[in-house]
Order: C-alpha cells, then structure tokens, then sequence
C-alpha cells in the first residue's frame, strides 16, 4: 500500500503562501482540463519514437577526479554525474525503466542509462531538483541509499516524499537562495526556476522546484533540470548573482506542443537565448532522447538546436549535444 506523504509546512514567504509554493515571476501549471484536451485532441501529431534508440557510449567512470578539473557523464535525459574535487555527484537520478508512479505503464525508456549503476563509483551527493517522476525517482534514490548513503539536497518539500517510502535517505531540504557547502572546495545554490511539481493530483506545487549553481575548482556550473523560458529573467539574475558561469546543463526537449508546454519547457530556441542571458563560456544539452513526454519526434531537439544556434550565429560547439554515456572535461 503506497504511503501518504506528509507536506511541506513552513513560514508564509514571496514564493510559499503557508500551503503550496509559486513563482512570482512564472506561471500556474496547465488544468486538468487542458492536459485532457492535449490528450484526446483529434488534430494532436504525435511523433512515434523507435521502440529502441541505443547510444554508442558507455561509461565506467574513475573512482575520484582530484584537483582543479571537472568531469561530467551524461547518463540521459537530466541525469549526470559530476566528479571534481574528490566529490562524486548525480543531479537528478534515473536508472528506472519507467518514468511512472506505476512499474507497468508511463513513459519507458528508448536507452539505457549511461552508466551501468554497478560501474558507479562512490557517490557522496545527490542533487534532485523537484518532484516530477522523470527527476525524483524513488527506485533509483532506494538503490542509491542502499548502496552508498549520500546526502540528498533538493528543494523544500521534497525530502518528504523521498522519506516517506526511504526512511534511511539523508535528505536535506533547502529553499531558493540557499548555498549548501558540500566540502572545502564545492558548494552548490539553489536558484529560483520557471517550473513546477507534483507527485499526484491533489499535491501540485507543494514542494518547491529549483536549479542549481554548482562551484567548483575550475568554475561555477549552472544546472537547469527542467524550465521554461518566460521572460528569461531567471536566466538573467543567475547572470546577475552568480556570474562568470564556466558552464551551463540546459534542457532543450519534452516542449511541443507549444501552447500546452512553453511555460514549464524550453524548445532548443528558447534554450539558446537562455545560454546568451545567463552568459555561460558553453553549455550542455539535455531532457531529450530518452523519454518520450511530450509529441516531438527523438531527434528533433537535436536538429531544432543546431538550426536555432546557427541563426543566432553561435558555433555548434559553444552548446555541445551528448549521448547517454559520452563525457566532458573540463
């Protein structure tokens, strides 16, 4: 029998009125209504993905990455590891085969992850933006805790959830603004987003979402899990506050159609003009390739993200596309 999560209870503040938290600057996620009306529209194209679209890579990482380096695997869709300064880190764990409240139905997997979970080395940190299930995946943070114990930051509210079915995960909850020190050398920001989250029906926006500003040696990394692009103001006061940023993770799939996904997902356009606002020396695509969430076909971010790059005249290479098991250094 799934357990009832308890909920977030805290001072009233500009982005929590004293029962579900906000964005002052975003948009309320789409009703019911309208995801029936997505659903069961009749003129709905829904492009079909291969059952199967393997990745060529796969990676067995070291154990620790010392000094002033940074080592980033993609593993697919919004996970990573991050290993610098003796520090193993995951952002947004998913090693499930689906990403569902259900083990039986929702969105499967088209690739593996691109790391086999027994070829991860020690994991010190987890980072779990919000409670959506293709980012908080309760199986994956199981396994995790069995297996390594790590701490878990993630944004207000969430570690409720994870509590409820792991009673042994060290979660630790954190609201915007929060810098949390991971070790001598590597913090980590939780900065405001344009999103939202839900576990259920009735639970929408009682937990807090969040993206990440994570210092490291050879600079600071702006991890943007899942957003929309709005006014690009949240893009535009990282630059403000957290400037110069050596590197972006920025999504650029799950976004059509346009009218029910443009306020919680980036197309590759809008993600281009996020690269230029937050002002990132590169960035990292990802959130594409490997659960179909919404009705673009499985490569079409890709070439939607070189035709918007190539019309904003910046080099293909300052926003570099990776497949699950492929690694960046730097």
């Amino acid at each position: 029998m799934a357990r009832r999560s308890k909920t977030y209870s805290g001072p009233i503040t500009d982005h929590f009125d004293g029962k579900r938290f906000y964005d002052p600057d975003g948009a309320p996620p789409k009703s019911l209504s309208h995801v029936l009306r997505w659903q069961f529209d009749e003129r709905r194209k829904r492009a079909k993905w291969p059952a199967w679209a393997p990745s060529p890579h796969a990676d067995t990482p070291p154990a620790r990455v010392n000094g002033g380096s940074v080592r980033l695997s993609f593993v697919g869709h919004a996970s990573w590891l991050i290993q610098t300064a003796g520090l193993n880190i995951l952002v947004d764990p998913v090693w499930s085969e689906r990403v569902s409240p259900f083990t039986f139905a929702g969105p499967k997997r088209h690739n593996d992850p691109g790391i086999a979970f027994e070829a991860l080395p020690d994991i010190d940190i987890v980072l779990v933006s919000h409670g959506h299930y293709d980012h908080l995946d309760i199986r994956t943070l199981s396994r995790l805790t069995a297996r390594f114990a790590p701490r878990v930051v993630t944004p207000l509210g969430n570690d409720l959830a994870m509590t409820a079915r792991i009673p042994k995960i060290r979660a630790e909850a954190y609201d915007w603004h929060d810098r949390v020190t991971l070790n001598e050398e590597i913090a980590v920001t939780l900065v405001p987003t344009r999103h939202w989250t839900a576990r259920g029906i009735f639970d929408r926006n009682m937990a807090l979402w969040a993206s990440f500003v994570l210092e490291t040696p050879a600079g600071r990394i702006y991890i943007v899990c899942d957003s929309g692009y709005g006014t690009g103001a949240h893009f535009r006061r990282v630059a403000e506050a957290h400037a110069p940023l050596k590197l972006a993770i920025l999504p650029i799939g799950a976004y059509e159609p346009r009218w029910f996904m443009q306020d919680q997902h980036m197309n590759p356009a809008d993600a281009v003009q996020a690269l230029r606002d937050c002002g990132a020396d590169a960035a990292l695509a990802h959130h594409h390739g490997t659960f179909q969430l919404t009705d673009e076909a499985i490569d079409a971010p890709v070439h939607a993200l070189q035709a918007a790059l190539d019309e904003a005249g910046i080099p293909r290479e300052r926003f570099a596309v990776l497949k699950p098991g492929q690694v960046v250094e730097i």
